[in-house]
């Protein structure tokens, strides 16, 4: 393959190595991983091929990908949109759905509107605060635990929970932290509600808790998804090393400007998208330079990073050192920051032996 525009690079044994990882962690617990970062079905092979039977999606258009595709246990970790109903109803009926809600709103319009049986999850706020019912709510989720009980096709599963605010931590340490005092409110729940409901659940899943936590005691259910890939933010939280990574953009080089130490890529916020680090003194990185070989890439370039992007462009600091090795038309690749984000933004990915690998846009 000649590569001639931006194009996402994928390790397929880096891939395998973090999906083997996870899973021999996941003892005594269902795994049960997000499909919101790669959102491919050959990817997906992947995780059949290591035992994997249950998955998670972000959204109702995601379950129809993978359902369509063999996948028969779907849960769409996201607040139930009541406006997709329809579309839950026109899922294959062999499909086990799980819906996430937070409201007794969401749940009657369910047994109201619903044409098969659906499992519900009560989404929990631990401390991120972007959605869910905080842990002391009792009379809203005991309301809403009554209004499943209204209808036959609903049935509870359990409590679930993303401890986002992992993502804010300082370190290893504070991710534990975050960790332990999320899981104890989560478990507070279990015992409160377990004499009612015996069989049920509680499911977590944040990437950077469960790439440090090396044993998950007391949790029935985990759903990360970032680790299949890795990115930048994963390594600045101490969640990966930069050899776990497994995706890059390769970039052609198009212009050079020596006196300033910059090179201008085709590749910027339209494939890497916008997130970035902070490295010191205020320095922002869109993404840390590699050299790409014939095996994948090379570690990441000493004091080369992206400082900047528009829309199809980025501009990468380097030293005058690396800068006389660079000439026009040359492919370099960039690791990213959040590769959820850049995976969303592509096609397809290539893997290292050229072949396509096709994904969803849902």
């Amino acid at each position: 393959m000649k590569i001639t525009k931006p194009t996402l690079l994928l390790d397929e044994a880096k891939c395998q190595n973090n999906l083997n990882r996870m899973k021999a962690k996941a003892v005594n617990t269902v795994f049960r991983p997000h499909f919101k970062t790669h959102q491919s079905v050959e990817i997906g092979e992947w995780f059949k091929e290591a035992g994997i039977t249950n998955i998670t999606v972000s959204s109702v258009s995601m379950a129809t990908y993978f359902a369509s595709h063999g996948w028969i246990n779907i849960l769409i970790a996201f607040p139930f949109n009541i406006l997709e109903t329809n579309a839950i109803n026109e899922l294959p009926i062999m499909v086990e759905v799980f819906l996430t809600v937070e409201s007794v709103e969401t749940v009657k319009h369910l047994g109201q509107n619903i044409e098969r049986n659906i499992n519900i999850y009560i989404k929990i706020d631990t401390g991120y605060h972007r959605t869910g019912l905080a842990a002391d709510r009792n009379n809203t989720i005991e309301k809403i635990l009554s209004e499943i009980e209204n209808y036959d096709n609903l049935k509870f599963t359990g409590f679930l929970a993303h401890f986002g605010n992992t993502y804010n931590a300082k370190n290893t340490l504070e991710i534990k932290h975050i960790y332990q005092d999320s899981l104890r409110i989560m478990q507070t729940l279990k015992e409160r509600y377990y004499e009612k409901y015996p069989q049920l659940i509680i499911s977590i899943g944040d990437t950077p808790s469960c790439s440090i936590i090396e044993t998950f005691e007391g949790v029935d259910e985990i759903r990360p998804g970032n680790f299949i890939f890795y990115d930048l933010m994963q390594l600045q939280l101490g969640a990966c090393e930069e050899q776990d990574i497994a995706l890059a953009l390769a970039c052609p080089v198009t212009a050079i400007h020596p006196d300033r130490n910059e090179i201008v890529i085709y590749g910027g916020a339209v494939h890497l998208s916008k997130e970035f680090l902070i490295k010191h003194e205020g320095i922002k990185t869109f993404g840390k330079v590699v050299e790409l070989n014939e095996t994948g890439w090379s570690k990441s370039l000493p004091d080369t990073f992206v400082s900047n992007i528009s829309q199809e462009h980025g501009v990468i600091k380097t030293t005058t050192e690396i800068i006389k090795k660079i000439k026009i038309g040359d492919i370099i690749g960039i690791l990213p920051v959040h590769s959820c984000m850049t995976a969303n933004l592509a096609n397809a990915y290539f893997n290292l032996e050229n072949s396509l690998i096709e994904k969803t846009r849902s």
